[in-house]
């Protein structure tokens, strides 16, 4: 199943999934940082319609709740958003990486690790 698009707080949704494995709409909501923590109902609307879109899943009731699982990858996520970044970009990765040198973000161990994987991949092997 491809990686469903995400808005922002849906991502944060599944960073505390992600992170915790199984969580309640409570529990979700706690996850997010105190000064930054959408309302109950904002978290619980949302989650629905992530459940809509199949994104998450119910996975058991306790008591009056119900308990959220992930139904994708934080890898699986983040591919689609990177595809989505350079679909920007015609799918030229050269404008992103000349962003990543000059904002001192991308470091000599990124490199390093980028000709490692485009080695493996040369050679056959998996990316990863």
């Amino acid at each position: 199943m491809a990686a469903a698009k995400l808005t922002k707080l849906e991502f944060q949704i599944m960073d505390a999934l992600w992170n915790r494995g199984e969580a309640s709409i409570r529990e979700i909501q706690e996850a997010f940082p105190e000064k930054k923590r959408p309302g109950y109902t904002t978290v619980q609307k949302t989650i629905y319609r992530m459940e809509e879109k199949k994104i998450v899943r119910r996975v058991r009731k306790v008591g009056n709740f119900h308990i959220f699982a992930a139904t994708t990858t934080r890898d699986a996520a983040q591919r689609r958003l990177v595809d989505e970044l350079l679909a920007f970009f015609g799918g030229k990765s050269r404008p992103v990486v000349a962003h990543l040198i000059g904002a001192g973000k991308l470091t000599l161990e990124d490199v390093e690790f980028a000709e490692k994987t485009l080695k493996e991949m040369r050679n056959g092997g998996d990316p990863k």
